[in-house]
């Protein structure tokens, strides 16, 4: 019961304004907003610059009409841009938090230069460190507001004493922000 038989409503804002509530008729597909299904929309307005939001939502008639909505993408056709808007929420009167409708803001590389530079930083860190984190380690990090160490133990217990010293000796620091 994750599709919907509603209909379904989209408004999308961009830097220059925005469509407008469309309600979104014709999908490539025969039957539309299926379970699992991915429905593919030709929506025309005029061009909107960069996107930062939508608003998407039905009307809530028709049986079934509880929907689970994982994501949209929006493809701008004259800069090629993709515009992710991730969800993963019931729009649904009796799941979630009751909402019918969701606001939802852009999450792609579009909105955040050199993302995928950074991405690229973080796995080539997990791979460098990813070694102090196997069983049988023992890991302390440094508070540096309470200067005091808290100890993660390979029997997964949790020292926050914030001991001032070491106990392990020579082990693995991580530093901590508060």
């Amino acid at each position: 019961n994750a599709g919907t038989e509603a209909d379904v409503y989209i408004s999308v804002y961009g830097e220059r304004g925005d469509t407008g509530s469309r309600q979104l008729l014709r999908s490539q597909k025969s039957k539309k907003f299926l379970k699992g299904q991915t429905d593919t929309f030709a929506v025309e307005a005029v061009h909107l610059g960069h996107l930062y939001k939508i608003v998407i939502g039905h009307n809530g008639l028709g049986s079934g009409n509880g929907w689970f909505l994982d994501k949209v993408v929006i493809k701008d056709p004259i800069t090629d841009l993709d515009y992710t808007f991730l969800c993963h929420r019931w729009l649904d009167e009796g799941q979630d938090d009751g909402n019918i409708a969701r606001e939802l803001t852009v999450t792609d590389d579009s909105m955040f230069p050199g993302r995928q530079e950074l991405e690229l930083k973080r796995e080539e860190t997990w791979a460098a460190e990813k070694w102090k984190f196997q069983k049988g380690n023992t890991l302390q990090f440094y508070n540096r507001l309470t200067r005091g160490f808290i100890c993660l133990s390979p029997d997964s217990r949790v020292n926050a004493l914030g001991d001032k010293k070491s106990k392990y000796g020579k082990v693995f620091f991580m530093w901590m922000y508060a």
